[in-house]
């Protein structure tokens, strides 16, 4: 589970500290101030390390062996021509330096790397030990109709995608869990109720919505909305999203219709309920005042954060706010667009 995250000169950052909830984690703003990248940093990190641990032999960690991992992830994971690329622009040579921290402190990390590094890094905290779960992130767009034979495409071609579609693959491809589970029933009922049917996956590596009374229909059949949860509940069924993990969602609201965005309001409240940390990237009112009524409703227990992305009065960079309520956090300037919008909209039917 993360604890914090401290960058200096990361892309669009000068100096900021994040430090996160165990439960649901909101980072808001308007595009191109970072919201994405501060997903695929923590979750560059956090699957470097637990690749690393899963591989056959694997001893106890080494500075030459995890600053070799992260460069490789990060460079998968953010796709940049060299890594120096990732440091902040200004005149002159830069320097990068990262740290995130772990509720364990064993597996805690720090490094650092100029504007020149090209695919090197250098271990200023070294883990003492592996991340003992993969995370897992979802990207905007679903992922199911293009599952058959991706992740075979991805590691024998050149695809110009970055590594968190091929990760995230994987883990849909996982087989099931075992046995009846109080938990995963009660997360996953609510979907397949949405849904109308279970998901499944074939012999032939292809995913199916079996719906019991009409049959099994073809996931690009199948509504985006409804390939969206359908991979949440393939990653809960499968145990990828079971106690203790982390899930980095990037705009979950992407192309859902409000109904079902309350849906997935409730999921993910489901999923930090049930002991998964969650950070997700959104510009959606209509999201936020969901996580923060059923905040204040059915889920009072889960513990969330919020972090609100606006530039800086001084240079280019970017400004970090956060709290523990939604209302603790400025600039939300894409929210005042909409809240503006409505006002326009009511104004205009006034008149």
């Amino acid at each position: 589970m993360l604890r914090s995250l401290k960058m200096t000169n990361f892309t669009a950052f000068g100096d900021v500290r994040l430090q996160f909830a165990q439960g649901l984690n909101v980072i808001i703003g308007e595009n191109g101030l970072g919201k994405t990248h501060l997903l695929k940093l923590p979750y560059s990190i956090a699957a470097a390390s637990a690749e690393a641990g899963r591989r056959p032999n694997t001893g106890k960690p080494t500075k030459r062996a995890l600053q070799k991992r992260l460069a490789e992830k990060m460079r998968s994971v953010f796709r940049p021509e060299s890594l120096g690329r990732l440091t902040h622009r200004r005149q002159g040579r830069q320097r990068c330096a990262v740290e995130l921290e772990f509720a364990d402190p064993s597996m805690s990390v720090g490094f650092e790397f100029a504007s020149q590094s090209i695919s090197e890094v250098t271990i200023v905290r070294s883990t003492t030990a592996w991340c003992d779960r993969m995370p897992v992130f979802l990207p905007a767009r679903e992922l199911l109709t293009i599952y058959p034979g991706f992740v075979s495409l991805y590691d024998t071609h050149n695809l110009e995608f970055e590594e968190t579609w091929r990760d995230t693959c994987l883990l849909l491809g996982a087989p099931t869990l075992k046995g009846p589970r109080k938990d995963t029933t009660r997360l996953l009922q609510p979907l397949e109720k949405q849904m109308g049917g279970q998901l499944v996956l074939d012999a032939n590596g292809r995913f199916y919505l079996d719906q019991s009374d009409a049959g099994r229909f073809e996931m690009p059949l199948v509504a985006e909305g409804w390939r969206k949860l359908g991979m949440v509940a393939r990653l809960i069924a499968t145990g990828s999203l079971g106690e203790k993990g982390c899930l980095f969602w990037d705009e979950p609201e992407a192309n859902l219709n409000p109904k079902l965005v309350r849906d997935v309001a409730r999921t993910i409240l489901g999923l930090c309920e049930s002991g998964v940390q969650v950070v997700v990237a959104t510009h959606n009112l209509f999201l936020l005042r969901e996580f923060d009524m059923l905040g204040s409703g059915d889920f009072q227990g889960v513990k969330c954060r919020y972090f609100a992305l606006g530039r800086s009065h001084v240079g280019n960079g970017v400004e970090v706010s956060q709290g523990d309520m939604v209302d603790d956090v400025e600039p939300l300037l894409v929210l005042d667009e909409e809240l503006k919008q409505s006002n326009r909209f009511l104004e205009g039917h006034d008149r």
